[in-house]
């Protein structure tokens, strides 16, 4: 069992920089493709960013990509989400999911999820 826990979150302005954590157990943490997803009031969770388990290889959605940064540190069990440049639709909860095998960008492949972090982006 993997366990994921999100930090990071809260209230920005629009044009603002937020960075999340998500911290996992377990000591196979490497062997572990990791992602980013958002969820909006009323709408889909949706794919943000994912990394492989080496974190040479990341993925990213359209939306965020040049303003966003997926990271990891396997030495402490840690992936990242640099966010900058943010905006108002950028305002979501965002979760951290964990799967075994490649970074992929589909929500339904992973098996491991956080409870999530609120990011609101006032304009």
């Amino acid at each position: 069992q993997v366990q994921l826990v999100e930090s990071g979150g809260g209230l920005v302005q629009a044009g603002g920089s937020l960075r999340l954590s998500c911290a996992a157990s377990g000591r196979t943490f490497s062997s572990y493709a990791m992602g980013w997803f958002r969820q909006a009031p009323g709408k889909e969770r949706d794919f943000v960013a994912a990394i492989s388990g080496s974190g040479s290889s990341t993925i990213y959605a359209d939306s965020v990509r040049g303003r966003f940064t997926i990271s990891r540190d396997n030495a402490k069990n840690t992936v990242y989400l640099q966010m900058n440049t943010l905006k108002p639709e950028d305002t979501a909860v965002y979760y951290c999911a964990g799967r075994q095998g490649a970074a992929f960008y589909q929500a339904r492949s992973y098996d491991y999820w956080g409870r999530g972090t609120q990011i609101t982006v006032s304009s």
